[in-house]
């Protein structure tokens, strides 16, 4: 393995009101919804969003009797978004030969998961990734709070190291036709961009809405998909991503379950001082319970993949069981990064003896 952090890299975040997230924040509800009620409920909901309609797609086996429009629609509205939309339902059981292999404990779907941690920040995380979030989730606090009236709820940051230095930060931000450009950069340079980065705004290049106007955003200037901001919900590009999205899926799908565990196992690596950085991944085949593979490294390349097969058990069942993950916890995950946040399950550390 290669060290990770490059002294020059970038990456990027979105807000709560870009589309995708939209998307990502109904599934998750909807899938919270059924655990809510039955918490052995298997679901893998779509959504997709595009200029007033939006489609709900996928397989649920639950007991639960969710009302997925009014989900959608609540959704919708508590994002900050006042526009109707016309919502199709399209949702059927679990197929029966998936089924068969997960009623035996076996995973989901086959696949690769990645977990990293890194000592750089409190949050386990690389810092470039730490800041585009945090500029991302200040955008919504100054829309919610009023602090900005004219901000609207679509959104990105985007932030690039060079040397390990910040070298420019980009924001795009929704905002109200009545407002000037110059005003928009000003106000979002003050009140979001100073107080995030601090004393560290010498020599940074400022960028803010870039194409020189923001005004529609959401559904009605662009489709939004469940699933599509796999990088900005990880690690920002910065390490290996599997492919597989997380939200709208229940813990049975090692997409989600095997990444959170991968998280969780890199994470208290580093905290219990194996690694400065750690990469994890394990590797699955639809309907065997155990994984084909559990690797990891730390940055030097030292493979400590005897340490964790020590003291994590990567068995969808055991992932479900340590991790808790039959609670309705996941909407929290779907805006501003699936990891660095207090209280989830796969970012608490423990005592490796």
């Amino acid at each position: 393995m290669h060290k990770r952090l490059n002294s020059t890299y970038t990456v990027e975040s979105v807000t709560s009101g870009h589309p995708d997230k939209v998307c990502d924040q109904i599934s998750d509800a909807i899938l919270d919804a059924c655990l809510t009620e039955d918490p052995m409920s298997r679901v893998a909901v779509e959504t997709f969003g595009s200029h007033g309609h939006l489609v709900i797609g996928g397989e649920v086996t639950s007991k639960a009797k969710v009302n997925y429009s009014k989900i959608a629609a609540d959704v919708y509205r508590d994002i900050g978004y006042g526009a109707k939309l016309d919502i199709h339902e399209y949702l059927v059981a679990q197929s029966p030969d998936i089924a068969q292999g997960v009623d035996t404990g076996g995973a989901g779907d086959q696949g690769i998961m990645y977990g990293y941690a890194t000592a750089e920040t409190p949050e386990f995380l690389p810092r470039g990734v730490v800041l585009v979030h945090k500029l991302a989730k200040g955008l919504e606090d100054l829309r919610r709070s009023g602090a900005i009236k004219w901000l609207r709820p679509d959104g990105k940051t985007q932030v690039t190291f060079h040397e390990g230095k910040i070298k420019t930060v980009l924001v795009s931000c929704q905002h109200d036709k009545a407002v000037s450009q110059e005003e928009i950069k000003k106000t979002i340079s003050e009140m979001l961009i100073l107080p995030t980065l601090g004393v560290e705004m010498d020599d940074v290049g400022i960028l803010v809405n870039p194409t020189g106007s923001f005004v529609q955003g959401g559904f009605e200037a662009d489709a939004g998909l469940t699933g599509r901001k796999i990088i900005v919900d990880t690690y920002g590009g910065l390490v290996p991503h599997g492919g597989g999205c997380f939200s709208g899926k229940d813990a049975t799908k090692v997409d989600r379950s095997g990444a959170y565990m991968c998280r969780f196992v890199a994470k208290n690596l580093v905290a219990n001082g194996y690694a400065r950085e750690c990469i994890v991944s394990v590797a699955y085949a639809i309907g065997h319970i155990d994984p084909l593979m559990v690797y990891a490294a730390d940055e030097t390349g030292k493979d400590l993949s005897a340490i964790v097969k020590k003291h994590f058990d990567f068995r969808p069942r055991a992932i479900i069981e340590r991790l808790d993950l039959r609670k309705p916890i996941f909407r929290q995950t779907a805006s501003y990064g699936h990891f660095g946040k207090i209280g989830l399950p796969w970012e608490e550390v423990v005592k490796l003896k």
